[in-house]
């Protein structure tokens, strides 16, 4: 059986260093078996798992939802309704995501066709930063938290 280095391993799954210890730590990845230097080492199945998170974590799923299915992925025999609902509730994060994004970019078209040619004293752009009521709708953002190398 192969075993790879955490640096392998990164290399082979294009997921940093720094993010694998970090899916170890909060148990998306298993704790790895230790070389007597004390060097983790990783088989094929880590390989595997850790390609599985980074696809979730790119479909903008977040760690619990990867938690479940993982779980899921680990008892092949349940029914898969969980993974179909954790999917459905993802496509439903993404649109209301895409719903922001079409407000913020009406704003900033508005932003840059009102193209104000003078001083920064009649720029549209910063009296609407300075004052919300001048903006046509709402478009605040959510802001996840980002892990390293994600």
């Amino acid at each position: 059986m192969l075993q790879r280095s955490i640096g392998n391993l990164a290399k082979a799954t294009g997921v940093k260093v720094p993010t694998i210890r970090f899916y170890e730590q909060i148990g998306l990845l298993p704790a790895p078996q230790r070389t007597l230097s004390d060097r983790r080492v990783y088989g094929e199945a880590a390989v595997g798992r850790l390609a599985f998170i980074k696809h979730a974590r790119q479909l903008g799923f977040p760690v619990e939802a990867i938690r479940d299915l993982l779980r899921l992925s680990d008892s092949p025999e349940q029914p898969c309704e969980t993974a179909n609902a954790l999917a459905a509730e993802q496509l439903s994060a993404v649109r209301a995501k895409i719903a922001q994004l079409q407000v913020l970019e009406r704003e900033l078209q508005q932003m840059v066709d009102a193209a104000c040619i003078g001083e920064v004293a009649n720029c549209r752009v910063i009296e609407a930063l300075h004052d919300h009521t001048l903006c046509a709708g709402e478009h605040q953002t959510e802001r996840r938290p980002t892990y390293a190398g994600l």
